[in-house]
Formats: structure tokens, sequence, C-alpha cells
């Protein structure tokens, strides 16, 4: 009979494991398959973690498709459980934000609202309160800044033109682009949701700072008041 195959990290030499590797030479030292090794740990019977990993990376392609798989998905490779998954979600997902935070949006040049939506879907996505976003841009239409001026429910008591064109103002913008989110996932404007936008664009003509958009994100769609003729 054949010797049985060690499947445990410690089986291989101490300049091959992941996290003596990481300690000595740096991160950026480790392959793919060695960086996830470390977050899943420990192999299963007869593969050690390395191999794990690059099992999974062959199923998925490449980190990126792997980060956006659902927890379902990640453990249906063999030697991936509920533990190692949630592991690895946890870690995209600290990536995925620090992404966000550190992304410059002053490069961004704004010409679709597909644009606006692949910008604002990730960072209002998993809200759970209502936040209206007044993005202010210059006259190529780039990114000032973009601010937060309520967060709770979006009625005209909250969401007021006054703040709103303060925030434009301040910011030197030359036209504005209006983002909320909706909690419940749907997309949908309600009446609310018209009424104040179509007051804000009149607004918005009297002191010369149009509104180009209002965009609604619900989960990981958006819809656009503009495409839908409602401005």
């Amino acid at each position: 009979m054949g010797q049985k195959r060690d499947g445990r990290i410690k089986s291989l030499p101490m300049d091959d494991r992941p996290r003596e590797k990481l300690a000595a030479k740096g991160a950026d030292s480790l392959t793919d398959a060695e960086l996830l090794a470390i977050l899943l740990r420990t192999g299963k019977k007869g593969r050690n973690v390395i191999e794990v990993a690059r099992d999974l990376l062959e199923e998925y392609d490449n980190l990126a498709m792997l980060a956006g798989k659902s927890l379902t998905a990640i453990t249906k490779v063999n030697g991936i459980g509920k533990d190692k998954g949630v592991t690895l979600m946890a870690a995209f997902e600290i990536s995925r934000r620090i992404g966000l935070r550190a992304r410059n949006f002053s490069d961004c040049q704004i010409s679709s609202p597909s644009e606006v939506g692949d910008i604002f879907v990730p960072i209002l996505r998993d809200e759970e309160k209502e936040k209206f976003i007044v993005v202010c841009l210059n006259t190529a239409n780039k990114i000032i800044k973009y601010s937060v001026i309520s967060v709770g429910s979006l009625d005209t008591s909250i969401v007021h033109p006054r703040e709103v064109f303060k925030n434009a103002i301040e910011n030197n913008a030359k036209s504005i682009i209006l983002v909320h989110n909706h909690p419940s996932g749907n997309t949908d404007p309600s009446s609310a949701d018209i009424s104040i936008t179509q007051k804000l664009v009149e607004v918005g003509k009297i002191m010369q700072i149009p509104v180009l958009d209002h965009i609604i994100v619900g989960g990981n769609e958006y819809s656009s008041m503009l495409m839908k003729k409602l401005i």
C-alpha cells in the first residue's frame, strides 16, 4: 500500500508555509492561493490548505470573481465550510470598503446615470436608513464633492431646497445630482420622491445650478428619474 498523503501545512518546508513566508518576505511575495490559505487556516484530509485554496481559485478563475460570490457558492468547493466561507467574505468586504473610501472621486466624469449608479450602489446598498446625498459637479461634469445632507425618512421636512443649494453653493457646484436609497430595495420613486425632486429642479433653475438627475438606489439596483422622464 502507498504511503498516506499528509495534508497538513506543517508537512511543508518552513520557507513554503504562507504565514512564515509572509512574515519573512512580505505579503506581496505570496501568490493568491497562499494569501487565501492564510485566511482558510486548515486544509482537509489528503490536501493541505494551499491546495484547497487553489481549488477555490480554479473554480472561480481569480480573486475578483471569487470576491463577488455568495456564501453558498464559496462553500460548494470541497474543503470550504461555513466558517471558512464567512472568513473569506469578511476579508473581501473589508477590501471593498477600503477601496471605496480610498477612491478619488474627483477623477470621475459623469456622463450617464449608469456611472452614478456604479459609484453609489456599493456605498448605499447596505444602508438601513434612507440617506439623501447631494453630488456637486464642476463645469466638466466631474465630481467636486458629495455630501450626505439627511439621514432618515425622505420628506419635505427633512430634505429642504435651502439645505441642498446651500451645499451646492459652498462647493461651487455648477450642477448637482441627487442620490438617495430605499432600504426596502424598491427603486421605484414614491410620490414624495417625485414631488421633492420636481421642487428641487425648479429651485435649481432659479439658482442657475441645474439638477441633472435623481438616482434611487435599492440593493444592487438603481433607477434614474431622468431616464424615467420624471424630471
